[in-house]
């Protein structure tokens, strides 16, 4: 028996099992936070322009999605398929795993190993879900109506464009990379968000370096061609430096001999710091690393222009300006809004805002029943003095105008719950206890407290207000939440289980998102990672990078992807990598 056809009975044989599945997603998610996701099949009539459900789906609430990545891809995994009629639109009809696609560039892991089809994805949950591959172009918010379009260039018939209406929309399709509005980025830069950009980026390589050693170049016009440029010293430019240091050292140099000497791989942050997110020992021993392995890291560099022959920066120490030539320059700065999603948010009286902003529900704010997860909004957290009055107000059970340390304790919970800055607050200042914060100006401890007390005590918990990063981890908790709140919809609207409403009487009826940090990883080539792990633990080293393969390898959505990507990492072990531009 083949190994292919070994694993093929393997997954049609775990396919039959289901409690089998249940008991390895819980194994899954209890170590690394990510998991195997299940869904069901959808029949999907493309030709039409409008979308038509039967009599039985028009009792039902409809829920359309947008977005097949991270956020929305968790929110469908737990989400109750047989309490709504569900609807998803995608200009791309599969998930991909983007943290590994670094690993794409350079062949160390082919494009097809880290994508799952969304229809293998949704024709395993028990309820239907429609799936249409096409592009959200526009939101009527008054009106709960979407404005899609087919945008795959062919000569097929039909209509490409169709319209949905909603009752709940939640939006997940990510973001855009961000040029600043640098001259020349988006004619001469490569990008590294989609699995398309990693194919592109790893075909120039090869190009660069069969240029290289064609006969009649000079030196120079080598050196040239072979110069690899990064904009960019986050997570994934680093990433990306290292993976095309190792392919180069590792098979490239045999295959190109002649030219083993004139590769050169500079990596552009404008901060003063790469991986400057990360804990510092961390940021100081991928420096020093990229310094042995020969990778030139300029910080304080700002690029100004880009050409297709050269990258234009200002250097912010000495305020010069300088040129270098290059033959490839991947740009990875960051990322910006959507044009629809800008259009709906000038609709909704967010137009002077930058990202969609949320409640800590996740609610579009000034939009109802619209939710958004991921990098296309941020959780605009309520401030504490905001609301002080009313908080202590509500404690004040005997009108006293004084808070005791008793009534203080009674409200705390529901405090930490709604106002998580407070936590973040009592551990950045070493606090032990909420009646830490019962103090007079000379720091004694006090038995109760005014209102200007109160006010005194928590004044500086809203500078640990802070946005979450646009992460997989934060998208993927975002969608599992919003659920959840789903599924207990209609349950707990006249039992509410989240925190006290101080301005107002009762609860709310969900508890608020929360992010847990479980933890990010920082690649860094030669078989050496970082890690930054909860409890302010770092790692770094060999071990770390084994660490990071049980872990991604244990996140993939599907065992046909674990299986995938676990062969490619055996493969360029024992083989290398393939050059071969295809």
């Amino acid at each position: 028996m083949t190994i292919l056809s070994f694993f093929t009975r393997a997954s049609r044989a775990f396919n039959g099992y289901p409690a089998s599945s249940k008991l390895l997603l819980l194994c899954t998610l209890s170590l690394s936070g990510g998991g195997v996701v299940a869904y069901s099949e959808a029949q999907v009539d493309a030709s039409k322009t409008s979308v038509q459900v039967n009599e039985k789906d028009c009792k039902k609430k409809r829920v359309v999605v947008l977005g097949t990545g991270w956020a929305g891809i968790s929110f469908l995994k737990d989400l109750d398929v047989s309490a709504y009629d569900v609807q998803v639109v995608s200009p791309r009809n599969y998930f991909a795993f983007t943290p590994l696609l670094p690993s794409v560039t350079c062949g160390t892991i082919e494009a097809r190993s880290i994508v799952e089809p969304v229809r293998n994805i949704i024709k395993k949950r028990n309820g239907e879900i429609q799936f249409w591959e096409a592009e959200c172009m526009k939101i009527d918010a008054a009106n709960k109506k979407l404005f899609c379009r087919y945008t795959v260039e062919n000569n097929l018939v039909g209509n490409d464009e169709f319209s949905l209406e909603y009752d709940y929309l939640v939006i997940a399709v990510g973001a855009q990379v961000n040029t600043f509005n640098t001259p020349g980025v988006l004619e001469n830069c490569f990008f590294l968000k989609e699995v398309e950009d990693a194919q592109k980026i790893r075909r120039r390589v090869i190009d660069c370096f069969e240029k290289a050693v064609l006969p009649g170049l000079s030196e120079e016009e080598r050196r040239i061609n072979l110069h690899f440029v990064i904009v960019g010293g986050g997570p994934t430019g680093v990433e990306f430096a290292a993976e095309l240091h190792d392919f180069v050292q590792e098979d490239l140099i045999n295959l190109y001999p002649s030219v083993k000497d004139l590769v050169k791989i500079t990596v552009i942050q404008s901060g003063d710091h790469i991986l400057n997110m990360f804990d510092e020992r961390i940021s100081s021993f991928a420096e020093q690393k990229f310094r042995r392995d020969g990778i030139e890291v300029q910080t304080g560099s700002r690029v100004i222009s880009v050409s297709d022959k050269e990258i234009t920066m200002k250097l912010k120490a000495k305020g010069e300006i300088c040129s270098v030539p290059h033959g490839l320059v991947v740009w990875s700065t960051g990322v910006e809004t959507r044009p629809f999603v800008k259009d709906f948010m000038g609709q909704i009286g967010q137009a002077n805002r930058r990202v969609l902003a949320t409640d800590e529900w996740l609610r579009v704010k000034g939009c109802e029943d619209v939710y958004a997860l991921g990098d296309c909004a941020t959780i605009n957290q309520r401030k504490v003095m905001e609301d002080i009055a009313a908080i202590f107000k509500a404690a004040d059970k005997d009108n006293s105008d004084f808070l005791t340390v008793e009534e203080f304790k009674d409200v705390i919970d529901d405090i930490l719950e709604r106002y998580p800055q407070v936590e973040h607050y009592l551990k950045s200042k070493h606090l032990r206890d909420v009646t830490d914060l019962m103090k007079d100006s000379e720091g004694n401890y006090i038995d109760k407290v005014d209102i200007e007390g109160f006010k005194l005590a928590l004044c500086q918990a809203d500078s640990q207000v802070k946005n979450l990063p646009a992460t997989a981890q934060v998208a993927a908790q975002q969608g599992a939440y919003l659920s959840k709140c789903f599924n207990r919809k209609y349950k707990w609207k006249d039992n509410p289980e989240g925190p006290r409403r101080f301005r107002g009487s009762g609860r709310h009826q969900f508890h608020p998102f929360q992010y847990k940090h479980l933890g990010q990883f920082a690649p860094l080539g030669g078989e050496q990672a970082a890690a930054e792990l909860p409890g302010d633990w770092v790692s770094m080293g060999r071990s770390t990078q084994w660490l990071w393969y049980s872990v991604y390898a244990s996140k993939q959505v599907s065992w046909r992807t674990r299986v995938l990507v676990v062969s490619d990492w055996t493969r360029r072990f024992i083989f290398g990598r393939d050059s071969s531009r295809i």
